[in-house]
């Protein structure tokens, strides 16, 4: 006796064919992740753009074979939105990595230079996002200034030689030993403008490092410039938001913001203003933004 089989119900329960990947696919996806790496481009100046983005959220096999052309030129996918676009960050062994040793190395031969260009590098990113609040929101949109990263910087060299000499520390050591502690101490003896008469802003300062490192955050579409006060004023941008979490939990992160600085700890204080800071060098009108807890 032969058994029935209901083949209604057997193809109901079966998972459906998987449609084939077509080269138009293909080609598709690898055109989306080529709009990710222009940071500089908005969803919303782009038609295609736009519509790659649409199908990635609502085609799931589309979205997993962007997902792995990403990953097979070494990126990784932060998020996929209108307000971001397609955000990636290179892998360490991406052929797009930009290493920050590579760029301290073109804007400085100084090797205290190329350690101070990532030191504002960190101070940016701490400043943009001064509380945990700030940085989960996906709406917030933190400012900087040169010159206010250059003050809390300066003001960080100051909580940082304090603690120095409370634990008894050489307060004078080799200018490439490695860490904050080292890092102070080249900051805080550095010019912020310079030596020229009228006191331009000279590479080589630290107001200088800090419009180098602003610069180059702008031309990676982290940071947009919205005036030139206080040495050039910047805002924040969706696709900078996503690379300060990625970083969030780095020690050189964690480092400074256990200065007491930029305190993160329960999201209840911004910056926080130095208790003395008359012998504190800083440029004028640096515009950093204190305030109370």
């Amino acid at each position: 006796m032969t058994e029935h089989v209901d083949r209604s119900e057997a193809e109901a329960g079966a998972a459906p064919p998987t449609a084939a990947v077509t080269p138009a696919d293909a080609a598709d996806a690898a055109r989306l992740v080529a709009f990710g790496l222009q940071p500089k481009l908005l969803p919303a100046r782009d038609q295609e753009y736009s519509d790659l983005l649409r199908r990635y959220r609502e085609d799931p096999p589309f979205a997993r074979l962007a997902d792995a052309v990403a990953a097979g030129l070494g990126l990784v996918v932060l998020e996929v939105s209108p307000r971001a676009g397609m955000a990636v960050t290179a892998a360490e062994d991406s052929v797009f990595a930009v290493r920050m040793g590579d760029y301290a190395r073109r804007a400085a031969t100084d090797s205290g230079d190329r350690f101070l260009h990532g030191l504002a590098h960190l101070a940016v990113a701490a400043m943009a996002y001064p509380r945990p609040e700030d940085l989960a929101d996906d709406g917030y949109i933190g400012r900087v200034t040169v010159n206010g990263v250059d003050a809390f910087v300066r003001q960080a060299c100051r909580r940082l030689e304090e603690r120095a000499g409370e634990q008894g520390e050489n307060t004078d050591p080799a200018t490439d030993a490695p860490g904050l502690e080292a890092a102070w101490r080249i900051w805080a003896r550095r010019s912020a403008t310079g030596a020229t008469k009228d006191a331009r802003r000279l590479p080589g300062s630290t107001t200088g490092i800090v419009g180098k490192a602003a610069a180059f955050l702008t031309e990676s579409g982290f940071l947009q410039r919205t005036g030139d006060d206080h040495g050039g004023t910047y805002r924040t941008t969706a696709r900078y938001q996503l690379q300060v979490r990625d970083m969030a939990g780095s020690a050189a992160m964690a480092e400074l913001l256990d200065l007491g600085v930029v305190p993160v700890t329960d999201g209840t204080a911004t910056l926080l203003p130095a208790e003395d800071t008359e012998d504190l060098e800083l440029v004028a009108d640096a515009g950093l933004p204190f305030h109370s807890s």
